[in-house]
């Protein structure tokens, strides 16, 4: 019996894979549109939630390193997205904000997540979508234990 359930499992994390894959694959279809990649509209849209956050406030909020986003903003800034202002208190920090230009490719960004989002569920119920979430979010405190475990196994290796 266990080899059954087995077989199952197998099949159900094939099918959240795929799934991931071809949602990522539309997805970016769609935000080609916007002239930005997805990693950028990502972190477009955090700065535009947290206006003049830091670089390293930023890439907590993302758990990326610093040295990742400041590669990423740099290019921001000079596709003219974003715009590095010197902190007046610390000049060691740069305050990020988000311009008119990058404003514009996150609301195209929204619009284009509610469209698909709204295909995506066509023809579910709100109890099916309910189900769905609760399913989803069993798997995903799983998996968040999982990586505890890992971190707790890393941190007594080290």
């Amino acid at each position: 019996m266990m080899e059954n359930n087995d077989k199952s499992s197998k099949g159900i994390i094939y099918q959240i894979i795929s799934f991931a894959m071809k949602h990522r694959k539309i997805m970016q279809y769609y935000l080609d549109e916007t002239g930005a990649y997805h990693s950028q509209l990502r972190l477009l849209r955090v700065i535009s939630r947290n206006p003049n956050a830091s670089q390293r406030d930023i890439a907590r909020l993302m758990d990326i390193s610093p040295a990742t986003i400041a590669v990423s903003l740099k290019k921001l800034e000079k596709s003219g997205y974003i715009r590095k202002v010197m902190d007046e208190a610390d000049n060691r920090f740069n305050q990020i904000t988000i311009t008119a230009k990058g404003n514009q490719i996150v609301e195209q960004s929204k619009r284009i997540f509610e469209a698909t989002e709204h295909e995506l569920f066509e023809g579910f119920t709100e109890e099916e979508k309910v189900t769905l979430a609760q399913l989803i979010q069993k798997l995903d405190a799983n998996l968040s234990k999982m990586e505890e475990e890992i971190k707790l196994r890393k941190d007594i290796n080290q």
